[in-house]
């Protein structure tokens, strides 16, 4: 801060005495009356410029956490560390913040590390329209152009492995090296002629009503099987319950409903079978929500450099119940 004292003590001494209301008759109190008025005119001159610079501080966090897509929605986006880009992609109706032992554990290990939030879930606008896999990844597309993302390993839970590999196959040449399906919803999860051993549409219908209807709740009871906290000894942490359920809620029902179209009708089998890049597939073999046998089992048949590894026990949930063995397996294969 600059300040200018040359100005403030050019003041006369007759100005401060009427300013102040002091009648002066001797140099003592004409220079307390000075004190007092050079130090109000400073006090103000500080509080001004301190004012400026929250201001700008707090514009620059705005700039700097959220990119405006073409369609005008406000993707938010946390940027960590410097090194290769790893991009987490969460799951339904979550948001980044889903990733935070994961985050940390690779931004302690030297690698930069970006979450974002999916359109209508978390801190991004809660758009009306565009919650489908394509506008998915052009988001992402989006993201990883203006950070100026290369070299960048994308991990996907769920939801967002289908997001990760909808962007590699149509977005990610040249930008990727490498990809991973945790818990993936590839190749797809409804039944119909070409997928019967699919799950029946009626058990997504009721997804849609329980999150339309009733969602505070229906998310509550959600958590449960999607840790396997319903299996026989399972131990509950009722902290990470309340997280699920906390994340759920910052989003928007609208794109919650329409995200489970999304997840569980998307068909990915030509974008498996496009990507040329090394893919981990990750997978519990005690998913109760996205089942092992019609999804990872399917999709790494589907791939030219796959790799599987499946987890006896594991839940939906893994690398939050999990994240120890998660983290390992994950930093071995970008290490590979």
């Amino acid at each position: 801060m600059i300040f200018n004292t040359t100005k403030l003590c050019s003041i006369k001494y007759t100005e401060v005495a009427e300013s102040t209301v002091v009648v002066a008759e001797n140099k003592v109190e004409l220079r307390r009356a000075l004190i007092i008025k050079i130090s109000n005119q400073f006090a103000e001159v500080c509080f001004f410029n301190n004012l400026k610079r929250i201001n700008h501080h707090n514009k620059n966090q705005k700039s700097m956490s959220t990119i405006t897509v073409k369609d005008g929605a406000e993707i938010y986006y946390k940027d960590w560390g410097t090194g290769q880009p790893i991009v987490f992609h969460h799951g339904w109706p979550l948001s980044g913040d889903d990733w935070d032992a994961q985050m940390i554990f690779f931004l302690q290990r030297g690698y930069r590390v970006i979450a974002h939030d999916r359109r209508g879930h978390g801190r991004s606008s809660q758009t009306a329209n565009g919650h489908e896999m394509d506008t998915y990844a052009a988001d992402v597309a989006e993201l990883a152009q203006a950070l100026d993302l290369r070299d960048a390993v994308h991990i996907g839970h769920s939801t967002g492995g289908g997001e990760v590999i909808r962007y590699v196959a149509k977005h990610g040449k040249g930008r990727v090296a490498k990809a991973v399906l945790i818990s993936a919803v590839t190749p797809i999860m409804v039944k119909n002629e070409n997928n019967p051993d699919g799950i029946p549409l009626a058990i997504f219908d009721e997804i849609r009503e329980g999150t339309a209807s009733n969602r505070a709740q229906y998310f509550k009871d959600f958590t449960a099987p999607f840790y396997g906290y319903n299996r026989e000894g399972a131990k509950i942490k009722q902290g990470i319950q309340d997280n699920w359920w906390r994340q759920g809620m910052m989003g928007a029902a609208k794109a919650h409903v329409d995200c489970v179209k999304a997840f569980s009708e998307t068909d990915f089998t030509e974008d498996l079978k496009s990507v040329d890049i090394p893919v981990l597939v990750l997978h519990g073999e005690d998913d109760q929500i996205v089942p092992f046998p019609i999804t990872a089992a399917k999709t790494i048949k589907l791939l030219k450099n796959g790799k599987l590894i499946s987890y006896p026990g594991f839940p939906h949930g893994m690398p939050a119940t999990e994240a120890a063995t998660i983290n390992k397996d994950l930093l071995a294969f970008i290490q590979s």
